[in-house]
């Protein structure tokens, strides 16, 4: 891994907005922040948000990675020194590399071989982010399905097998201890942070551990009372009382019927909504005009 001349110019800390002492997550939020923030496609046509962009990338592919990490605080706390560009990276002229050597354990910086070669400080590996979009019941009912890394790291074409519990909800993160990237020299690995996006149902929605329907109830239905059949997502229907004079938007449950989970099971909550008819023949219409009439005698 080469040493680049910006690691003596450039303070990756200060890019990022954290200090050097900030834990792996904070250094990890701050990029995240400022990545969102900056992204091109969030600043079309700004070169000065590109620019920026640009720096706080190349800031977390330094401070992101713990092994880096560690050889860029080392070559920080050397200091500035006699360095010679080469194609491969740097070398020192003089004492000053004996010093340095002897500083990293014996490990010579040039370019006959990986830098900090002599280093066997563990070092935690990367945490990693991974994307799973879900159908509605693989959420609710919990899955094991199969998540194939990409991108820059060292697992990338690897696959995995996940499993997602039962009742994850959209825009949830699961995070897989030990799923991240390796450590090194025997340090642990990293986690895998997984953000699920839940599909939308036709039927049912969600509220936490809640499921939610509407059933459609005639007039009479809702101003005289019925026994109305409502649709579970598990199972046959079930039948529910409905009161007389409900009204429209009024909330039922069904105990037991949501989401199950290891804390418990949720509810079903169902939705009355009205239903009117679009046509009317002679008969209805003729009661329906002489309801309406009793109405106004009452009023």
């Amino acid at each position: 891994m080469d040493v680049k001349r910006e690691w003596l110019e450039t303070d990756y800390y200060k890019v990022l907005g954290v200090s050097p002492s900030a834990s792996d997550k904070e250094v990890t939020k701050a990029y995240r922040k400022l990545a969102r923030k900056l992204h091109p496609d969030a600043n079309p046509d700004d070169a000065k948000a590109e620019e920026r962009f640009k720096e706080v990338s190349a800031a977390y592919d330094v401070l992101g990675d713990g092994e880096r990490r560690a050889q860029y605080d080392q070559v920080r706390h050397m200091g500035p020194m006699n360095f010679q560009a080469g194609p491969g990276g740097f070398t020192m002229e003089g004492d000053l590399a004996d010093v340095f050597s002897a500083f990293m354990g014996g490990s010579r910086f040039d370019r006959g071989g990986p830098p900090f070669s002599g280093q066997t400080r563990p070092v935690r590996g990367r945490d990693l982010d991974a994307r799973l979009t879900l159908d509605f019941a693989e959420a609710v009912r919990g899955t094991t399905t199969d998540l194939t890394f990409s991108g820059d790291t060292s697992r990338a074409g690897r696959t995995i097998s996940v499993r997602i519990p039962a009742g994850v909800g959209d825009g949830q993160k699961i995070k897989l201890a030990g799923k991240g990237e390796p450590g090194v020299n025997g340090g642990p690995a990293g986690d895998l942070y997984v953000a699920v996006r839940v599909r939308d149902h036709p039927v049912f929605g969600r509220q936490g551990q809640n499921l939610t329907v509407s059933v459609p109830v005639t007039f009479a239905q809702a101003a005289l009372g019925a026994a109305i059949s409502v649709p579970t997502f598990e199972g046959a229907p079930v039948t529910l009382r409905l009161p007389p004079g409900s009204q429209p938007g009024k909330v039922l449950r069904v105990r037991g019927r949501g989401v199950e989970t290891a804390r418990g099971s949720g509810d079903l909550l169902v939705k009355v909504e009205l239903e009117v008819p679009s046509e009317l023949n002679d008969e209805q219409r003729l009661a329906l005009e002489a309801f309406a009439e009793t109405m106004q005698e009452e009023r």
